[in-house]
């Protein structure tokens, strides 16, 4: 068996841990594994390297993918889809394993369900916002970075008595703000998935300062609106081939917000990339490490049109084209508890 693997999207943590897996997987039943390079990208151009256990043995630690990653879309043309069935029949592949989030996994899809083509998916986002998967790897090591960065910032905070305003990660989903927030004590808390209340915010801020609190706490979500209806806080009006906008900025306009209504000084902080890179966690590691293996297992058995997924402690496959189209949402009973602290 011949099974292909690539890595598509922004890279995250563990991704290295799933190629390392996929390939001891195959290797243990006989079969050969390349590494198609800079994700979809490399299967319409037909780039690709070897992949083996010496190759990848001692990658599990490191940060990004050493495939490289891109966010080409081969429906964007259809002579690319093409490309990607030449490529497959060329390279002889048995099956094709592709890691990414929603965009690269619903690629994989409509090649299963359109090309017959033995794809398989394995759920990649630090946003942690794939559906038919309990968590996904990246996550993890994402907020523990968050989280250093916040205790950080706040001895700046504290020592200038000023509001520190942390933007994040997280477009349609506020998992890493929610998470994040809670394990640093944030003052509040801002998520795409509820309506900012700009008055209880600034509310909250003053009376923690009347109480003594001499400085103040707030992460944001980058996906986060003012107002119901309005549209992202955007860095420019460019989109990429799966026609996603880049986000930034709703940080600064809640500092200027805060900082006009309660008068208290004001700074914004975007973490940005630095979120997704750097090693991964332990977690990260093993549950990268435990979809990669089953992700392998199911080429080996060519179940194909799956994506594997976390369920409870269970590794389990469900379908592809259940698993993409729809954002899974921060869990609104998680930031009810949260609100405990909104008072």
């Amino acid at each position: 068996m011949k099974v292909g693997v690539l890595t598509g999207g922004g890279d995250c943590p563990g991704l290295n841990a799933v190629i390392r897996a996929v390939v001891r997987a195959v290797d243990n039943e006989n079969g050969q594994t390349i590494g198609l390079l800079e994700g979809w990208r490399g299967a319409i151009e037909g780039n690709y390297i070897d992949l083996n256990f010496e190759n990848t043995d001692s990658i599990i630690d490191r940060g990004g993918t050493i495939l490289g990653s891109s966010r080409t879309n081969p429906y964007k043309n259809p002579e690319d889809v093409e490309r990607v069935e030449k490529t497959v029949n060329d390279l002889g592949l048995d099956a094709l394993i592709a890691i990414g989030g929603d965009d690269t996994l619903g690629v994989a899809s409509k090649l299963y369900s359109e090309r017959q083509l033995p794809t398989i998916g394995c759920p990649k986002t630090i946003d942690n916002d794939l559906s038919s998967t309990d968590q996904t790897f990246g996550f993890d090591t994402s907020i523990n970075i968050v989280m250093e960065a916040v205790d950080r910032l706040r001895t700046t905070a504290e020592s200038h008595r000023r509001v520190v305003v942390i933007e994040t990660m997280g477009r349609h989903a506020g998992w890493i703000a929610c998470y994040a927030g809670v394990a640093t004590a944030a003052d509040y808390i801002l998520v795409p998935e509820v309506a900012v209340d700009v008055d209880r915010m600034c509310r909250i801020l003053e009376k923690r300062r009347a109480a003594g609190k001499l400085y103040g706490i707030v992460v944001v979500s980058e996906g986060a609106k003012l107002a119901q209806n309005e549209d992202f806080v955007t860095k420019d009006t460019e989109v990429d081939d799966f026609g996603h906008v880049k986000l930034g900025g709703i940080g600064e306009v809640v500092a200027k917000i805060i900082n006009s209504r309660t008068g208290f000084e004001t700074r914004c902080v975007t973490l940005g990339h630095l979120q997704r890179g750097g090693p991964p966690s332990a977690y990260d590691r093993v549950l990268g490490t435990r979809m990669g293996i089953h992700a392998g297992r199911l080429a080996v058995k060519r179940d194909f049109g799956k994506m594997v997924a976390l369920l409870g402690t269970d590794i389990i496959s469900v379908p592809l084209a259940r698993a993409v189209g729809t954002m899974r949402q921060l869990d609104m009973d998680v930031f009810g508890e949260v609100e405990e602290f909104f008072e």
